[in-house]
């Protein structure tokens, strides 16, 4: 007759063989999205003021799932903005956005998702003490392509951003934001962002931050690149 231990034997190691099965392959998961690798996103960000109601928002993102390689997405967004006011504009633009959701150096093209996208926006700031407060309101219809097959969804976005200034020259920035579903799972993703900033010329600055990238069942840590340039076109329109 075999003894309680030896009974219990069998099935300690199916237990812990299990338990190693499920370590690894929860490990092999991380590694095949990139949650456990830094990648990085280098922006830049244009506002063309070209009349004291009208500018041009121009803005290119190239997303990577590694620092200088693995691509994940390349974005390109512009829009016509109307300046309401010093504390207040309302947008509407256009974007294109194509994205590798793989993480891998495979360029398999019937891996990308293309996607063409028409967003709404309206922005409000607000100043207390030393902090500068941006109130970003974004809707956006999004048309997507992928391998044939289209679909069309809708989301709703909020960022709340605060900039301090520490000299002259140096500011911080921080954000906030929360992306909705309007359809399906409500929640899609939110975004937490802190960077040192420079101010190279009266209407440029370059920002050097981190972005904890949160979604529903995964995180990214992104180092962020972004450069702003502001240029006062309205000169070049003015009748001679």
């Amino acid at each position: 007759m075999q003894t309680p231990g030896k009974k219990r034997t069998p099935r300690t190691g199916w237990f812990f063989g299990l338990l190693l099965f499920g370590c690894i392959h929860t490990a092999l998961i991380a590694q095949q999205t990139g949650e456990d690798t830094w990648g990085a996103w280098y922006q830049y960000f244009g506002m063309n003021r070209v009349s004291e109601r009208l500018s041009i928002h121009t803005e290119a993102q190239f997303r990577y799932f590694e620092t200088l390689s693995n691509f994940n997405q390349m974005l390109l967004r512009t829009g016509l903005n109307y300046h309401i006011n010093e504390k207040a504009i309302a947008t509407l633009g256009y974007a294109y956005i194509d994205t590798d959701p793989t993480f891998s150096d495979s360029e398999d093209l019937l891996n990308d998702i293309r996607e063409h996208r028409i967003f709404q926006q309206f922005l409000l700031y607000n100043t207390v003490w030393e902090f500068r407060f941006e109130h970003r309101y974004r809707l956006e219809q999004r048309f997507l392509d992928f391998d044939g097959v289209s679909d069309t969804r809708h989301r709703a976005r909020y960022r709340l951003q605060l900039t301090l200034p520490l000299t002259d020259t140096f500011f911080l920035n921080f954000y906030d934001e929360i992306f909705i579903n309007l359809q399906d799972e409500p929640f899609d993703q939110n975004r937490l962002y802190a960077a040192l900033g420079v101010r190279i010329t009266e209407n440029s600055s370059l920002q050097l931050g981190y972005l904890k990238n949160h979604f529903r069942r995964a995180n990214f840590d992104r180092l962020q690149v972004a450069f702003f340039y502001n240029p006062d076109l309205r000169g070049l329109f003015k009748k001679r």
